[in-house]
């Protein structure tokens, strides 16, 4: 009789600024859907997809958090026991995209990955879909290359290239999970396992 192994949970979270489409890509990717109905993220959600990389099916836990200042507390607990971090931001706004930088060193302190410098950051740029951009993809690669980080852009709308990203988060994650999570045995991991949405709220 062959023995199953045990499926491996690889939690890949999403940070950006408020209003690039975090909930959006995430929507698009996980059940293929998008609407032009703006709901802004309150705390947190989450979705997880089955998927197979190198041969492993493995469950990808995509976390969307609120990309504003008075929900930045939540980032510690939430940071934490991640694979890889995705960077947001939106083609058309400069300012989203100045701002990956603070969400990307905000991520390094709060979520303490074990080995920091060399911790996968997946950025995408959405809305290409839009004609008045101000972040061009070479200065969008330009900063990923000084980062180690590697880039993607595409459309949540128009459902261009939304996949690509988070298949590489996948395989760069599960790279991280066999490197730190197996060889530290004294270390462990608490995922959620609950393959549905979930929300924390704010009463504040």
């Amino acid at each position: 009789m062959v023995e199953e192994k045990t499926p491996v949970t690889l939690k890949t979270i999403l940070i950006g600024n408020s209003g690039v489409g975090k909930s959006s890509v995430m929507n698009r990717y996980v059940d293929n859907r998008f609407t032009n109905m703006y709901r802004a993220t309150i705390g947190t959600d989450f979705f997880s997809k089955a998927i197979r990389i190198n041969g492993n099916t493995v469950t990808l836990q995509i976390w969307d958090t609120a990309g504003t200042e008075r929900f930045q507390s939540l980032g510690t607990p939430l940071y934490r026991g991640s694979q890889c971090c995705m960077l947001v931001f939106d083609v058309t706004s400069l300012t989203s995209f100045s701002a990956l930088e603070m969400w990307r060193k905000e991520f390094l302190v709060q979520g303490e990955p074990q080995d920091p410098e060399n911790f996968p950051f997946i950025v995408l740029g959405n809305k290409t879909d839009l004609s008045n951009r101000e972040v061009s993809h070479r200065k969008a690669m330009q900063w990923c290359e000084e980062i180690g980080a590697e880039y993607f852009e595409g459309s949540a709308k128009e459902d261009l290239d939304m996949e690509k990203p988070f298949l590489r988060a996948a395989e760069l994650g599960l790279l991280q999970y066999k490197k730190h999570t197996l060889e530290n045995t004294g270390h462990f991991q608490i995922t959620c396992e609950q393959p549905r949405e979930t929300r924390n709220t704010c009463e504040c």
